[in-house]
């Protein structure tokens, strides 16, 4: 059985971790520390895109965040 044919069925952390992902890098991270923080359960994510959308520099606010 290929990688492709194994069906592992997506879980609701699996699809809320996807979507705190995709909001995060629309936001203006990039794929790896939006990654980061989607997977922190400390990271507030509106205080996260609060801190772009108020022109703090996403390297800036990663270090914030961390």
């Amino acid at each position: 059985m290929s990688a492709a044919e194994l069906h592992i069925p997506e879980t609701e952390g699996d699809r809320v971790e996807r979507w705190r992902i995709e909001a995060l890098v629309r936001a203006g991270y990039d794929l790896e520390s939006a990654s980061e923080l989607a997977t922190r359960t400390d990271v507030d994510l509106h205080h996260a895109i609060g801190l772009i959308e108020r022109g703090c520099p996403p390297d800036t606010a990663l270090r914030i965040l961390r």
